[in-house]
């Protein structure tokens, strides 16, 4: 099985849309990450998603924090209530893990005109690719990769929303990033994936692309 990259970078986010933890190795289950998204602050009033999560798209400083209290004092902000809940096993977006090859994100750091942090686009995983790698993520689609122990089946691109547009430390939005994935990369970057065989996976674990 050829190599296509190495695992740089594990990042779990124990509340949805709250900041990263960073791992130097876990398990996978078939679920994903044990504790990944987790909890999820839902909107009790004061805003039109009450019963929903509270997400970057409704406050663009929520990925700043990991403190839960700081990130109910964002949403007072805003005059949205907000209640930690933890009655489901994952609050995910749509699948257990999702991945960046660091060349994806070199290209839209080209087209912005500046290097883009990976957290701006909050993967699991984030993998250097080898020099020969030309896969986008499309053509990855129903390939499986094989990652220390594990393997996944990617499901599909990953279709962006404003969060990627959000500076990390102040919150401020820059347009231009979500406009050039659109124009210029389908507006996807990254991979869903599901889990076949869950094991456990490290950095520097090597990404293979199974026949």
């Amino acid at each position: 099985m050829p190599v296509i990259g190495i695992l740089r970078s594990i990042w779990t986010y124990p509340v949805k849309s709250l900041a990263c933890v960073a791992l130097d190795e876990t398990e996978i289950g078939e679920g994903g990450i044990p504790g990944d998204r987790a909890r999820a602050l839902i909107v009790g009033d004061g805003h039109a998603r009450v019963g929903k999560s509270y997400r970057g798209k409704e406050n663009n400083m929520l990925h700043t924090t990991d403190s839960i209290d700081r990130a109910r004092a964002l949403a007072a902000a805003k005059a949205v209530r907000v209640e930690l809940h933890e009655d489901q096993p994952h609050y995910f977006d749509a699948a257990p893990i999702s991945l960046i090859f660091d060349r994806w994100l070199d290209e839209a750091s080209l087209l912005v005109g500046y290097a883009l942090e990976p957290l701006r686009f909050r993967p699991n995983l984030f993998a250097r690719a080898v020099p020969d790698f030309r896969d986008n993520e499309a053509t990855l689609v129903g390939a499986h990769l094989s990652i220390g122990e594990v393997t996944l089946e990617v499901r599909e691109p990953i279709e962006r929303c404003v969060t990627p547009t959000y500076d990390l430390q102040t919150g401020e939005s820059d347009p231009n990033v979500l406009r050039a994935i659109a124009q210029y990369r389908a507006n996807c970057l990254g991979i869903y994936c599901d889990v076949l065989r869950p094991g456990r996976v490290g950095l520097g674990d090597k990404i293979r692309l199974s026949p």
